[in-house]
């Protein structure tokens, strides 16, 4: 903060601001009663309070992460569906092709990929910032394209293992139709294993959104973090871990309490 050529007194004088000559203990102490009343500190590099700077920063990410996690179950689901009842065809090949390419292509090479094609060939979209809902396609493609990816694989294999069984049988004797069939009977069945790993690719979505956002120039927390790792801001990256981390832990806990809806046998057990 002081520069390589600063004096002993003013280093001494700067610890004593920062609170960096007390002990360890009395340090995080001290931090975790300001982290209570939700003061993350002040910045090394524009002297703002942190958490003014997230409440301008995270309703991008927010965006960017609700548009991802839409394109993802967008594509996802049909993909998905499709395949498993369409085992062994050209229909199921060309979704795990496409599943394949998803898991296998990095954010990094997807994102510049989609901002030659897509606004310096074709001119549809912005190359970046975040400026309408245009500049908002590429970057949620880029990020969710992935976890679609990864979702529709799931999906498969989730709606293989219930179609074949009794009561789907059951269902489809008493005339239901096929799509009736797997939307009511099946897919709910299925989505156990479906939920956990779309919790665990939710918290997964933070850590692709600092690529995707820093490609895209996006002024999300990401690109945040990136840039106070630049300049070496400290708090700044300290406390968007702790964003981060804490966002991670609580859609997870959100996905625990959406078994109890999905599967009523968890709340019998639970009851008992």
């Amino acid at each position: 903060m002081l520069g390589e050529t600063a004096h002993a007194t003013d280093k001494e004088s700067l610890r004593q601001a920062l609170g960096l000559h007390l002990p360890i203990h009395s340090q995080l102490l001290n931090y975790l009663q300001r982290l209570i009343q939700f003061d993350l500190g002040t910045s090394i590099h524009s002297g703002r309070a942190i958490t003014d700077i997230f409440l301008e920063r995270f309703p991008a990410t927010v965006e960017l992460g609700l548009g991802a996690t839409i394109v993802a179950l967008t594509l996802a689901f049909p993909l998905g569906i499709l395949s498993a009842i369409r085992q062994k065809t050209l229909i199921d090949f060309s979704a795990m092709t496409f599943a394949l390419a998803g898991v296998s292509i990095p954010n990094f090479w997807l994102g510049p990929m989609l901002i030659m094609v897509g606004s310096l060939w074709l001119g549809w979209f912005p190359v970046s910032g975040r400026d309408g809902v245009l500049s908002l396609i590429l970057p949620a493609l880029t990020l969710g394209t992935a976890m679609a990816a990864i979702l529709s694989r799931m999906i498969r294999s989730a709606v293989l293992e219930v179609i074949h069984e009794d009561y789907i049988r059951t269902a489809q004797a008493k005339g239901l139709t096929e799509s009736r069939t797997i939307i009511r009977h099946a897919l709910r069945n299925a989505m156990l294993p479906v939920m956990t790993l779309l919790g665990l690719q939710l918290g997964s979505l933070l850590s692709g959104a600092v690529i995707t956002e820093t490609v895209f120039a996006w002024p999300g927390i990401g690109s945040l973090m990136i840039e106070a790792i630049q300049q070496r801001d400290y708090p700044i990256v300290q406390a968007a871990i702790l964003c981060i981390s804490l966002i991670y832990i609580g859609v997870n806990l959100l996905t625990d309490i959406l078994y109890a809806w999905l599967d009523p046998r968890i709340r019998i057990r639970d009851a008992s």
